[in-house]
């Protein structure tokens, strides 16, 4: 079963030239298909980019396949400013677990087992960076398709409208189906593909561990506001990550509240 740095068997990735601090080296456009077959299910379409949606489309097309369907592992717009026009580009619908996202599709179900001549993935949801975070598991290739939820490189943010506690079930989840499904390599939405996944999730729990260690010192030396957290925890932060640094700040010091780890009603100014 081949996974080497370009994709699987079943997967391959064309990536959106949308580099930045946040999106590392730029969006990553997953197409899958069965070998041999047509339909192709393509996975974040990724920004409003036209250049970027069309090439993927004619890919597609090159290979004499035919998108069957987009999927959305989230809302953020690097991964679906492109949906609209991609669906008509190539006529598929578009599913997300939001129905507002969706495109003549339904909203996908956590669980949910997806078939497309001969290929089959199923629907994980993975809330925490966001509340719609979605991962997709293709046991064929025993890969897990994981959008934002772990990233190739770095550390993934927990947005406004995600929360910590929901993003550490999601990795304990992730866990448990590395080990039991034998999930091999982990597909992110940006960075490199990961080939020792059960290292990469563990890794990330324990920075999320860490993280709420030094939030707890923090605190308990007087630090009250998140700017004052952010300059003792992420010490020498590239001021264009301090905005992502200050939401995930929010996110842990609500998540230690409810914990009881911090003082009462600190989180209300968070």
């Amino acid at each position: 079963m081949r996974i080497d740095g370009s994709g699987t068997l079943r997967a391959s990735c064309a990536l959106c030239p949308n580099p930045g601090p946040m999106t590392l080296d730029g969006t990553n456009t997953w197409m899958l298909r069965e070998p041999g077959a047509r339909a192709v299910i393509v996975v974040d379409p990724g920004p409003d980019d036209e250049r970027h949606l069309e090439r993927v489309a004619r890919t597609v097309q090159e290979q004499g396949a035919q998108v069957a369907v987009a999927l959305l592992s989230h809302h953020h717009p690097d991964h679906t400013g492109g949906a609209r026009y991609f669906s008509e580009l190539t006529g598929a619908p578009v599913r997300a677990l939001d129905p507002e996202l969706c495109i003549g599709g339904e909203a996908l179900r956590d669980g949910e087992r997806l078939r497309a001549d001969g290929l089959e993935m199923q629907v994980i949801a993975t809330p925490g960076h966001t509340s719609d975070s979605l991962s997709f598991h293709v046991p064929a290739d025993s890969v897990m398709l994981t959008g934002d939820t772990v990233l190739g490189r770095g550390t993934a943010v927990i947005a406004d409208d995600g929360g910590l506690a929901d993003y550490m079930e999601s990795l304990y989840r992730l866990r448990h189906m590395v080990r039991t499904a034998e999930i091999r390599a982990l597909l992110p939405g940006h960075g490199p593909i990961c080939t020792e996944p059960l290292l990469k999730v563990n890794e990330y729990i324990d920075h999320r561990e860490e993280r709420l260690s030094q939030v707890i010192a923090a605190v308990a030396a007087g630090d009250r506001t998140p700017d004052e957290i952010i300059d003792r925890v992420y010490v020498g932060i590239d001021p264009e990550l301090r905005p992502a640094a200050e939401s995930s700040v929010r996110a842990q010091v609500r998540y230690l509240a409810k914990r009881g780890d911090v003082p009462a009603g600190l989180e209300e100014g968070f």
